[in-house]
């Protein structure tokens, strides 16, 4: 049995509690959020002490595991105040809301025993698991190019709600950083780090509502000689299915629909389907709670969890290069 706390209780906590109330060795010992009364609603629904200040519940709690839910900005701090207080740290994406925050973060878990790890719950899909097999397998020969899409959709409320979302020092982005990372994280492991970025980003469709980027456009070198191009938007009118593909010289291996399709010389076969959650977040998919139960599990070996403040940092700095190509960025931001 392993503890956890949640320090955060925004919309994405919700999946975080509802996970470790349903993994039967995972206990929860504490909640906190600075909003009182949210903090002191979870901590009543979940039966639970709850604080307004991570470090109170740190000292009085002392969980095995921080799970840090919190606006992007203060991924950081309360990671290294858990890691200081002897907690694992299981963060949300982006690791922080700038590269030289994330390198922080990347610096103090390469000088810790502790468990540091990103919550990039897409890789734990059935869908991602059977593309990275493919690509693994060498069956559609020598890779030359990928695409990734997301066409989804933010109104003005959904950053009304919380205004950090569309505030480059609390977000430190918009629709690449909030939304798009997850598919982006999977280009990148699939085919390799990026070794250069082109991209374009801006915001077409709510100008006076948020400062962030609600459209982006990317070309990235990868490591492994392959370019992809990606596409995210927060201003189609629906959130529609992800869009994924690697070609190869012998075939093709595409993500639509949650449905997987490898084509090759013997034709198109279906591969691998996700199995697709219910109700207002059900393009969110099921990887959190397999995340959650890997990472508690793995606490006792002795090497790093194999998705890393690293691997959070590769994603980070394409996102936050294409906002510095674009002219995006706040005078002064540092990248």
């Amino acid at each position: 049995m392993t503890s956890a706390a949640v320090v955060g209780i925004g919309d994405i906590s919700a999946l975080h509690l509802d996970a470790i109330g349903q993994i039967s060795t995972i206990d929860l010992v504490g909640v906190c959020d600075v909003d009182p009364e949210r903090a002191e609603r979870a901590g009543q629904t979940h039966g639970v002490p709850w604080f307004t200040d991570h470090r109170d519940l740190l000292a009085a709690v002392s969980p095995d595991v921080v799970h840090i839910t919190t606006p992007h900005n203060q991924h950081v701090p309360v990671a290294l105040d858990a890691l200081e207080a002897g907690s694992h740290v299981l963060t949300e994406k982006p690791i922080g809301h700038s590269v030289a925050e994330g390198q922080r973060l990347v610096d103090a878990a390469a000088h810790t025993s502790l468990k540091v790890g990103v919550n990039f719950q897409n890789r734990y899909n059935p869908s991602a698991v059977a593309i990275r097999e493919v690509v693994d397998s060498g069956r559609l020969g020598p890779i030359v190019g990928a695409r990734g899409a997301v066409w989804w959709f933010r109104p003005a409320a959904y950053y009304d709600r919380a205004p950090w979302r569309g505030q480059w020092n609390g977000s430190g982005g918009g629709v690449l950083i909030n939304q798009a990372i997850h598919t982006l994280d999977l280009l990148l492991w699939y085919l390799g780090r990026a070794t250069r970025v082109t991209g374009v980003a801006s915001n077409l469709s709510l100008p006076g509502v948020i400062e962030v980027e609600d459209t982006a456009t990317v070309l990235i070198d990868h490591s492994s000689g392959v370019r992809s191009t990606f596409f995210a938007t927060n201003a189609h009118h629906e959130n529609a299915d992800v869009e994924l593909e690697i070609s190869g010289r012998d075939g093709s291996v595409s993500l639509a629909g949650g449905t997987v399709r490898l084509t090759d010389s013997t034709g198109t076969q279906v591969i691998a389907t996700d199995e697709q959650a219910t109700g207002q977040r059900s393009y969110w998919g099921r990887g959190h709670s397999m995340l959650i139960e890997d990472f508690h599990a793995r606490l006792g070996e002795s090497e790093p969890f194999w998705i890393s403040p690293d691997d959070g940092l590769a994603a980070l700095r394409v996102l936050r290069q294409t906002y510095q190509q674009s002219g995006m960025l706040p005078s002064g931001s540092a990248l």
